[in-house]
């Protein structure tokens, strides 16, 4: 609208959302002093005319809009005028009120978090680096991240946490809790708070890792395998637990997976370092049965056109939700007796069972031995896991066509 259509004032929203620039900047009075300026370009900002202890008029910026909205722009208009009356510089106690205002967003769980975040970046990969603060944004900024951090209880975090176990997340629960738990031990080191209210808070939540690790019984398995061919939601899903099954990766290796990274020809998936959450070690080999090359490409013409097997639904430059798997197994009906990671534990007692070697067992699921054996040990075996990893794919279709007597699997390794 033209300022020669401006009917009230202060100035309603409409009216200064509307206002139109002209080929000069313009200023019209809301009010008391407080005049809201327009800019040839569009840019729309608001000032307050004030009488300086010299007796001489200025002006003072109060900030543009719509960032300062009218009702804020009044507000502060208001504060200055009696800080003017009482004596006091405007400009003085405007640069203090905006000190405070900075010192308070400071003050916020999300500005400490990314220092503390930042603290720790320069020992992190950057995969590790992206999925901390990819927690972060959320699961915790979205509930906690404007709040003071020393206003939120303890009380409130179980609750977070809680929330996070009812989702079936236990594992991205455990470390959420950690990483806020360390957020507060930056604030009470460097004396901005006396307690962490996340001390002792997972006493009273379940452990990730057993959850994790939840797989079904010898006899429940050839059940669940024709349960996941006949999975009948998404294909691409369907696909991604038969591989899980197969292939014994933990299931945010295979949710992030990049096609570039499959060597068909070589029957080779090759894991890189920083997608394993280390900055140093070797790249991890997978080698892929006939069954999975036989998967791979019946997934190729349903993602094939994008860089990762599994992208998400809206924003096809990420994964799926780490919690893919998890659902349609719950979708299956298998709720807490089967998880992605259980997969693994199936796999490694199943070889263990049927004479295996320890040490391709362990080279399969890309586990590091401990002490100084793991430090000199740096064999893949690769040639004999090709072997024994096809032996297993085949296993399991004869215990999903029935054609085998199963052994007792789900006691404790």
């Amino acid at each position: 609208m033209k300022r020669s259509e401006i009917k009230r004032r202060p100035f309603a929203d409409t009216t200064l959302a509307g206002l139109e620039p002209e080929a000069k900047a313009y200023r019209e009075l809301d009010g008391s002093g407080l005049y809201f300026r327009v800019k040839p370009n569009g840019g729309k900002s608001w000032e307050l005319r004030y009488k300086k202890a010299d007796g001489k008029w200025s002006w003072l910026g109060l900030g543009g809009y719509p960032e300062v909205s009218g009702a804020l722009a009044r507000q502060k208009a208001a504060e200055l005028r009696t800080d003017s009356a009482e004596g006091k510089n405007p400009i003085s106690t405007k640069q203090a009120r905006v000190a405070a205002e900075i010192e308070a967003a400071n003050d916020t769980f999300e500005a400490i978090a990314r220092e503390w975040y930042n603290s720790r970046l320069s020992s992190w990969d950057a995969g590790t680096a992206k999925r901390v603060i990819g927690a972060l944004e959320r699961h915790v900024f979205p509930t906690f991240g404007k709040r003071q951090y020393n206003s939120v209880l303890s009380m409130e975090w179980m609750g977070l946490l809680r929330g996070m176990e009812q989702q079936g997340i236990l594992e991205q629960m455990s470390r959420v809790r950690a990483y806020c738990k360390d957020v507060y031990d930056l604030a009470r080191v460097t004396g901005r708070a006396v307690n962490n209210p996340l001390d002792g808070i997972q006493k009273f939540l379940k452990s990730g890792k057993a959850e994790n690790y939840a797989h079904v019984s010898a006899s429940e398995l050839p059940a669940l395998l024709r349960a996941i061919r006949s999975y009948p939601h998404a294909k691409d899903v369907q696909l991604g637990l038969r591989l899980l099954t197969l292939l014994a990766v933990r299931p945010s290796e295979l949710r992030e997976a990049h096609w570039s990274e499959f060597n068909i020809d070589k029957n080779l998936w090759t894991i890189p370092v920083e997608r394993k959450g280390r900055k140093k070690g070797n790249e991890h080999l997978v080698p892929l049965c006939t069954q999975a090359i036989d998967l791979l490409k019946e997934l190729r013409p349903i993602t094939g056109a994008y860089p990762l097997l599994f992208p998400g639904r809206s924003d096809r430059t990420k994964a799926r939700s780490d919690t893919v798997f998890l659902m349609a197994l719950r979708r299956l009906g298998y709720e807490g007796r089967q998880t992605g990671h259980g997969f693994r534990h199936i796999a490694s007692t199943i070889l263990n069972e049927h004479g295996f070697p320890a040490d391709h067992i362990e080279a399969q699921l890309s586990h590091k031995a401990q002490g100084v054996r793991g430090i000199y040990n740096k064999a893949q075996y690769l040639d004999q896991r090709c072997t024994m990893m096809q032996w297993y794919a085949d296993y399991l279709d004869e215990l999903e066509q029935g054609n085998v007597v199963q052994g007792q699997f789900n006691k404790a390794l």
